[in-house]
């Protein structure tokens, strides 16, 4: 088959998936290369997820095309103690079925998202108590001084109490339910901007502009939007330049000369506030996907160590990223506040200490272990784990890849299937932007009665980094903070807690029909796309 024909396959491919008829002057039709994981804005901690539901629901805080956080469905907070925010309400706000959004809403909310099937666990759990002070007040009572929590609930979506007890989603419908079992992961009533006629899961969700929406200032035209999953990176790419889509993201970073050659259509690049890594099981006794039987080899910091020495970062750089990620040595991004470019330095490549470190702790042929990832998240998601288990193969550690798309993956590795993984591939952008979140989020002990530590999936664990955690909470002196968040990022490093692979970058593609602003989140926020 000619180079030709192989394009014009692909677009025909493009063209069935996503039907005919649909597209209008103020369409927008967008592709990713997986589908929301539902539309319950509490299920899944997710940044697509979330970012797709941003357009449809929001939050007492929002967030900015510059990732600032400003007022949302509250118009104003105050700080009336070190644990007492005060939240006025947007008068006039109504959820898109019509009823008024008030007070009760807030509380129901912030109530749901500590429920069982709850993803959001950790940023409801930095309250403790809301008090309804009148229909459009509440006074927030925190866990302790959170001076984060506004900016954190920008991602903590409000929901209609009214609605979601008549249709029986009172509780956040979690990542293993079926779509059967919750109205809420296919059904959406917010106050945003955008309103969801019609959805299919891995098929096609379509959006309305909201006609009662309380800000008049969008500057967005788009009347619709059509969001298609397309796995396949060659058909989104084939179906941005034939003018099916519009915009789809991620494309290859090999593509990005191709599509500046191409009339119409460009590549939207940048620096994505997102670090990939490889986590490890450090808690379980015995590993639940190894050959080793009675003990658990990644307990051993010379294990964990052999393994960081065998990843050879500016291989999966140059092989896997085509040079466009940043091979880093912390879990947090240049963008994020708390980054200490001193402490950025990568585990070096060395094969030969990883098999010296490996023969110490009694493992001088090597185990076999199965590493869990997505194969339609991140940037090159697969490949990576592909690339890290040949690595890996070469000191006599055995990895078996066990890729599966977001939606099976997360239902598998999160809280509510109980950490069902021995090694894993996640990549996290705090909310905030600050080092905060992650620590809280990703390197805090697991502790579900606190609310922290939840997305630890294999429960690393220090007490130093969880009080020094606690302390950059609080401390408002900035080279203070900074001293706590570089000890323990130290602690962490010398313990090899996880396995930071990179940055990965920005990658759309964009028609030149339209201007779009690229949040360093990945987001994809409908109310700055404009017709031209």
């Amino acid at each position: 088959m000619t180079i030709m024909k192989k394009m014009l396959t692909t677009v025909a491919a493009a063209s069935m998936i996503l039907g005919a008829g649909l597209a209008e002057a103020n369409t927008l039709k967008f592709a990713f290369q997986g589908d929301a994981q539902s539309l319950d804005p509490h299920g899944l901690n997710e940044t697509f997820t979330l970012g797709f539901l941003s357009n449809v629901y929001e939050g007492l805080t929002m967030l900015d095309e510059n990732i600032k956080v400003i007022p949302g469905l509250a118009t104003s907070w105050e700080v009336t103690s070190p644990t007492t925010i005060v939240f006025k309400l947007r008068e006039g706000v109504k959820f898109h079925n019509g009823n008024s959004f008030n007070a009760d809403d807030v509380i129901f909310s912030w109530k749901r998202t500590l429920s069982e099937g709850s993803d959001q666990k950790v940023r409801g759990g930095m309250v403790v108590d809301i008090k309804k002070i009148d229909d459009l007040t509440v006074e927030v009572h925190t866990d302790g001084p959170q001076p984060l929590m506004p900016s954190e609930w920008a991602w903590i979506y409000m929901m209609d109490k009214e609605w979601s007890e008549e249709n029986g989603a009172g509780s956040a419908a979690n990542v293993k339910e079926e779509s059967a079992n919750g109205y809420s992961l296919n059904h959406a009533n917010g106050t945003g901007p955008f309103e969801v006629v019609s959805r299919q899961p891995d098929v096609k969700t379509v959006f309305k502009r909201s006609e009662n929406h309380w800000n008049e200032n969008i500057i967005s035209n788009v009347t619709d939007v059509i969001f298609t999953p397309v796995k396949q990176a060659a058909t989104r790419t084939a179906a941005l330049i034939s003018g099916e889509l519009d915009m789809v993201y991620p494309i290859p970073v090999q593509d990005w000369s191709r599509l500046d050659s191409e009339d119409g259509v460009s590549a939207l690049k940048g620096a994505e506030a997102r670090t990939i890594f490889l986590g490890m099981d450090q808690f379980r006794d015995e590993l639940l996907y190894s050959n080793v039987k009675g003990k658990n080899p990644l307990k051993d910091v010379r294990v964990r160590l052999a393994m960081a020495h065998a990843l050879d970062l500016e291989v999966i750089k140059k092989k896997i990223m085509r040079g466009a990620a940043t091979p880093t040595g912390l879990m947090i991004a240049p963008q994020v506040n708390g980054f200490n470019p001193e402490y950025n330095t990568p585990y070096t490549y060395d094969p030969e200490l990883s098999r010296k470190l490996l023969a110490e702790a009694g493992y001088p042929d090597g185990f076999e272990i199965t590493i869990d990832c997505p194969n339609n998240r991140y940037v090159n998601d697969e490949k990576i784990c592909i690339a890290a288990a040949s690595m890996m193969a070469k000191i006599g550690i055995k990895m078996k890849v066990l890729a599966q798309p977001k939606a099976k993956y997360f239902a598998k590795v999160l809280a509510q299937n109980n950490y069902d993984t021995s090694m894993y591939l996640l990549g996290w952008t705090p909310g905030s932007m600050d080092v905060h979140n992650v620590l809280g989020s990703l390197i805090a002990c697991q502790n579900a009665e606190k609310n922290v530590g939840l997305f630890n999936l294999g429960n690393y664990c220090n007490a130093r980094v969880d009080e020094l955690t606690d302390l950059i909470q609080v401390e408002t002196d900035a080279d203070k903070r900074q001293a706590y968040v570089d000890e323990a990022m130290q602690i962490v490093k010398d313990e090899v807690g996880y396995l930071p692979i990179h940055q990965q970058p920005l990658s759309w593609g964009v028609s030149d029909k339209i201007t779009v602003n690229q949040r360093a989140d990945n987001a994809f926020d409908f109310r700055y796309v404009v017709f031209k």
